[in-house]
């Protein structure tokens, strides 16, 4: 037997409000949410900057885009970078919608996910960055309702903290060599080569020419997965450099 909901339950009656590619706003009921493309919804709020504010809004270059991506804060953009730096991620929108419902007093309520990602598989991702030690009350009621409207449309939702450090150290130091104009194919497949086997990363490097032509190269394809290394360790001259698993490796 299924039990009846209490009489005093409250439908949140969620809806989701996003701008078309004109600037207009739309609404959808939760029945039509499986086939909307979030990672391509313009932002719904604008990325302000103003003298004084505590937090530190910005942009980042998407090479999974190849356009510019919104933050709010420092967190926001490393993990925003993190998507970018993901395999399996293909799409990346920042503040994609509104979530509006109503709250178990029947107050209005709305919350705008940080990140939305689309993965190779097709599987849709909302994101929200929040340190664990910053979750306030009214904080934890609206992740919980953007993950119980997330269950209605099929997608996954993830609220991410704090990151590795030293990962993240690492990708962002690949990520200054993120742009296809650092990946030289002749070169590209010279670095190819000398690490079918695993090498030094500098020794290699020194291998196919001058370093200070070469190494651009090889990170940018350590940040394409061509090239593999340890990232949960810092990166130095004698860290071990190989061709990546998977398909991106040999190719």
């Amino acid at each position: 037997m299924v039990a009846a909901p209490a009489a005093d339950a409250v439908d949140p009656g969620f809806e989701l409000r996003y701008l078309d590619a004109r600037g207009l706003e739309c609404g959808e009921v939760a029945a039509s949410w499986p086939g909307l493309r979030p990672e391509g919804f313009p932002p719904v709020r604008e990325f302000r900057w103003a003298r004084g504010q505590r937090h530190m809004p910005g942009l980042w270059w998407s090479a999974t885009t190849g356009g510019h991506v919104g933050y709010e804060s420092w967190l926001e953009r490393d993990h925003l970078m993190l998507l970018d730096f993901d395999p399996a991620v293909v799409a990346i929108s920042t503040q994609p919608f509104w979530l509006c419902w109503r709250d178990d007093a029947g107050r209005s309520r709305r919350h705008a996910p940080d990140a939305f990602a689309r993965l190779v598989d097709g599987t849709g991702v909302v994101i929200d960055v929040r340190p664990d030690d910053r979750i306030e009350p009214r904080d934890a009621e609206a992740f919980e309702a953007t993950r119980q409207a997330c269950e209605l449309a099929g997608w996954r939702f993830r609220r991410v903290g704090a990151v590795d450090p030293v990962r993240t150290a690492n990708v962002a130091w690949l990520s200054r060599y993120r742009h296809r104009r650092c990946g030289s194919p002749d070169v590209a497949e010279l670095l190819v080569k000398e690490f079918a086997e695993p090498a030094p990363l500098l020794a290699g490097a020194e291998a196919v020419g001058d370093p200070l032509a070469v190494l651009p190269v090889l990170f940018h394809l350590l940040w394409c997965h061509r090239l593999a290394a340890d990232l949960t360790v810092r990166l130095t001259a004698a860290t071990a450099v190989s061709l990546a698993s998977g398909p991106g490796g040999a190719g």
